[in-house]
């Protein structure tokens, strides 16, 4: 049997298939957004234009766009001078959106998806600490376009370790208060 030696410890699970990491369908989405997005792509863009811009597969990219385009933030159109372009609406879109698009609703824990979904959340110490990481999750992703997104040069100025775009609101900044004093 092969265990993990890493310092998160021995029997630390790796599931790549984990609620709280983002699909890669998703990933690829937001890449694709951000791409049509940005000033220097004019006129229609071919998925393998795409798939190689975003380093995505083609046949796997061709259902991404599907659902990028029932959501109505980007319009197709096949034949020669066919391929994609982001709508107004996907240049307005929020993170969240184009995830959502793809994913469905974003849930942290499945105790957050509904009133019904954990009969322990009453009582669940936990249950706070994943209310207040789900709002501040969706807050940043919310308050983020994809039109800034392809305007910077990235969604941290100056790089990594640099400040983050989106700001945390007063209400956010209480949570976190109110959290340290626990």
């Amino acid at each position: 049997m092969n265990r993990s030696t890493s310092p998160a410890g021995k029997n630390a699970m790796k599931n790549s298939n984990s609620p709280m990491q983002l699909t890669r369908a998703a990933d690829y989405a937001v890449r694709v957004m951000i791409h049509l997005a940005t000033p220097a792509v004019e006129g229609r863009i071919s998925l393998p234009e795409l798939a190689r811009a975003t380093g995505a597969p083609v046949s796997f990219l061709s259902k991404v766009m599907q659902a990028l385009s029932r959501a109505g933030m980007i319009s197709s159109r096949r034949g020669q001078a066919g391929g994609f372009r982001i709508s107004l609406r996907g240049r307005g879109a929020s993170m969240s959106e184009v995830i959502e698009a793809i994913d469905g609703p974003i849930s942290l824990n499945v105790c957050l998806k509904s009133a019904r979904s954990c009969r322990r959340k009453a009582s669940c110490p936990a249950h706070p600490v994943w209310r207040q990481a789900q709002r501040a999750m969706l807050e940043v992703l919310a308050n983020v376009t994809v039109w800034q997104l392809a305007a910077g040069p990235s969604p941290r100025a100056g790089g990594e370790g640099g400040q983050l775009l989106v700001q945390p609101t007063v209400e956010a900044e209480s949570d976190r208060s109110s959290l340290l004093a626990i």
